[in-house]
């Protein structure tokens, strides 16, 4: 068990998350369900704020990994900033008291109505992803009579050596620029008078587990700033965006930040920036499970089918990932329990819906509980009613006692917002 998972205890053989045993939580809020372990993400967020000390950085939780208000709380009380890739997302912030010059506004399609909302608000920052958005963004801010503070986002062209739908660094990619293009970028943002060029952004990928990358990206954007200070530009900040992996296997270690944040700080201090990094799946997803229950057992030809209640719709990355998920039984098996190879499933309609394939297992009965970890990033937050199912409740676990922060979706709310004309009534 790696220490980002050292909330998770079986007492008298009942798995429970900072004490607070699942089997009550499935009986008071229901299944399928959220749990976050506040404690847990604290000990991820300083870990990473210990780690890079030397820097004193803005670390700016990633809200896309999980936006419930809750959670935003507990990092407001952290001292965190906040990464931000729509308006409404900052507005998710702004409603927690936090100030908007504690966020980073990212994303490729801001829209001039998000980008008029953010500079009224007095972002810190705009991460700029292409010159057509600069053109935008230099539009908007002059006619609001104010000034935009940008950070250009490249492409240090590195392989994160990560799944191709989280990687984000190189030309195929639809985020940042070349080096090139960045250069003219920079050159013309000169005669824009609606914007200041403050930095630049440079996060390659999602879940990476080597320092490798990161250190090539150090190197390309080490000499990237040397080449533009040699040509009078003077940089105020630099964003290292996150992608620091956790390890969602028991033979996978979670990326070495010592390691990463030595060559970082380095390099900031080389150049006299401020450091502003944007973790979020390595602060929330080790501190949540998703627990489901088992409807069925249906044994096939091959292997058995666990049928549980919960689906893609709540957890969709295996299915758009290939991801893997450690699943626990709530109820600890007896050791001499057999074990086979079986495909955990969900009840939607699609041969993708699945939780685990071939997962070799105690497997379960009817009613039984299981717990799949690391379920705190990118599950709730991509959520669906896909089939028509509501959406499930999240409940965070902290001074060990379990609060409800989102209430389960009802049948009512999954048609709430359809308007049928009146000729069809």
């Amino acid at each position: 068990m790696t220490n980002q998972k050292k909330f998770l205890r079986y007492d008298r053989n009942q798995l429970a998350c900072d004490g607070v045993p699942f089997a009550d939580l499935a009986g008071e809020f229901g299944t399928p369900l959220f749990v976050y372990s506040a404690d847990a993400i604290r000990g991820n967020y300083r870990r990473i704020r210990q780690a890079f000390a030397a820097a004193k950085p803005l670390i700016a939780y990633s809200v896309k990994a999980n936006s419930n208000g809750a959670i935003i709380r507990v990092l407001r009380d952290e001292g965190s900033g906040f990464d931000v890739v729509s308006a409404n997302e900052m507005d998710r912030v702004l409603m927690t008291g936090v100030s908007a010059d504690r966020m980073i506004f990212a994303g490729v399609g801001k829209t001039a109505d998000e980008m008029r909302r953010a500079l009224k608000a007095g972002v810190k920052e705009f991460n700029v992803e292409s010159p057509a958005e600069a053109v935008r963004l230099d539009e908007v801010a002059r006619s609001m009579k104010t000034t935009a503070p940008v950070a250009i986002r490249i492409n240090p062209e590195v392989d994160a050596r990560t799944h191709r739908h989280i990687t984000t660094g190189k030309k195929e990619n639809k985020f940042g620029m070349s080096l090139e293009a960045a250069r003219g970028l920079i050159a013309a943002i000169g005669g824009m008078s609606g914007l200041r060029l403050d930095g630049l952004h440079a996060h390659i990928g999602s879940q990476i587990l080597s320092d490798k990358p990161h250190e090539e990206a150090v190197g390309v954007v080490d000499a990237f700033i040397g080449d533009l200070t040699a040509k009078g530009h003077r940089l105020r900040t630099l964003n290292f965006g996150g992608g620091f992996g956790i390890a969602y296997r028991d033979d996978e270690k979670p990326l070495d930040l010592k390691g990463v944040a030595k060559i970082v700080c380095g390099l900031v201090k080389k150049h006299g920036l401020e450091l502003i990094l944007e973790p979020g799946r390595s602060i929330i997803a080790p501190a949540g499970v998703f627990l489901t229950k088992v409807e069925y057992i249906k044994r096939g030809k091959a292997h058995p089918f666990v049928i549980v209640d919960g689906a893609m719709t709540e957890m969709i990355r295996p299915a758009l990932y290939d991801a893997y998920h450690e699943i626990r039984p709530v109820a600890k098996p007896s050791a001499k329990s057999a074990r086979e190879k079986a495909d955990v499933v969900g009840p939607v309609c699609e041969s993708g819906d699945y939780l685990a394939l071939q997962r070799e297992m105690a497997v379960p009965q009817s009613g039984d509980l299981l717990a799949v970890l690391d379920a705190g990033a990118y599950c709730s937050a991509m959520s669906s009613n896909y089939n028509s199912r509501p959406r499930p409740a999240e409940v965070l676990v902290d001074g060990g006692a379990a609060h409800l922060i989102r209430k389960r979706e009802t049948r009512r709310d999954l048609y709430r917002h359809e308007v049928v004309p009146s000729h069809l009534e």
